[in-house]
């Protein structure tokens, strides 16, 4: 009976253990959202996930308007990462690029145009800029003309992703942002080939996919999904219809791994009532199922243990406890994080946590 500790085989990644660290956006780069050095240092330090899978990673300007989050559509940006996946891969580890792009969850001001979405809909609320925080703007629904421009943005960032020596690239499907935003029926009014019927909302993620596929490998190819409940103003009346049959189209295209951020009821960063919908997806994808949010040892233990999952991913932990795998074999306690320095640019709250023998002696 397998359990976190053990190895997996993740498509063409060999990972040494199932404790995965999840993306988690720490806006550390630069304006240009070139990646700067002290990233490798916080990789390195956490090369004991079985995967490491970044901090969302933009594919064009267009589509990152996190203010001082890491790109990977230029040559400058790309040539940046290559010390940090070094880093990581040096000190034993293996890292994928999750591909970003915000759809509407951004501001003219930071993307120097307007937002794109499936539709012309806004988020309700502010979104992070240089200039602090200002309202969500209408975006313009994407142009089914501008659909294979789009295609190539996520190619040329795959691209960039081998060059940099990735072990491979997550796509970016959950949390709001674009392809979600296609994926549910809160956010997507189109009444073209991408939108309407379920089969129609899953058209971008599955053509995201193929071409992402076709780039790097399936076997080197994840994807995430966040299939229960509202995400940053993106929900649907129905999850099961689409999230189901896109799980479906996934396992088709043979990637490596989908990941599923669900919250319940309780949860620390989001929360909702809407019933996980792993177990059917569970069903629906043959490949390496990870879940997500709020686990703890013992239940990401049981999740495995009786079939649920085949890996866990971990946030937040992973934010204070760079040796979290170690932490966890030894029952060690864990580390609390700052939230004040999440998103700071300096190295306070992002490579000083110590070790579990620093922190001990």
């Amino acid at each position: 009976m397998p359990n976190l500790f053990d190895a997996i085989r993740v498509g063409a990644i060999d990972a040494p253990n199932r404790i995965f660290m999840a993306p988690l956006t720490r806006g550390r780069a630069d304006r240009q959202a070139v990646p700067t050095a002290m990233m490798a240092d916080y990789y390195a330090q956490r090369a004991g996930a079985g995967i490491i899978i970044t901090e969302a990673t933009g594919i064009s300007r267009e589509g990152l308007g996190w203010p001082f989050a890491p790109g990977l559509w230029t040559d400058e940006q790309t040539e940046a990462w290559k010390p940090v996946v070094g880093a990581v891969h040096a000190a034993g580890g293996r890292i994928v690029a999750q591909l970003w792009h915000m759809g509407r969850q951004v501001h003219s001001s930071v993307i120097g145009g307007q937002p794109v979405s499936s539709s012309a809909t806004a988020t309700k609320g502010q979104a992070h800029t240089y200039d602090g925080k200002q309202d969500f703007e209408t975006a313009r629904p994407l142009d089914i003309d501008e659909i294979p421009r789009l295609l190539e943005d996520y190619e040329n960032a795959t691209r960039n992703a081998i060059a940099a020596g990735f072990d491979g690239v997550q796509i970016h499907g959950a949390n709001g942002y674009l392809i979600d935003q296609f994926l549910r029926d809160n956010a997507n009014f189109r009444d073209d080939r991408y939108g309407g019927s379920p089969e129609n909302r899953i058209r971008l993620l599955r053509e995201v996919t193929e071409r992402v596929a076709a780039t790097i490998g399936a076997d080197r190819t994840g994807v995430r999904l966040s299939p229960n409940g509202d995400s940053q103003g993106v929900d649907d009346s129905d999850p099961k219809s689409v999230f189901v049959p896109a799980a479906k189209a996934l396992s088709e295209i043979g990637i490596a791994f989908l990941e599923l951020r669900e919250p319940g009821p309780d949860g620390t960063f989001g929360r909702t009532d809407v019933p996980k919908l792993s177990p059917e997806i569970r069903q629906a994808y043959d490949g390496v199922l990870v879940l997500n949010s709020d686990y703890h040892k013992d239940d990401a233990n049981a999740a495995i243990e009786d079939g649920r999952a085949d890996a866990i991913a971990f946030g937040r932990p992973f934010i204070s406890n760079p040796d979290l795998p170690e932490r966890l074999r030894n029952d060690a306690p864990l580390a609390p994080d700052d939230m004040k320095t999440w998103y700071s640019q300096g190295p306070e709250g992002y490579i000083d946590y110590p070790a579990l023998e620093t922190a001990t002696a």
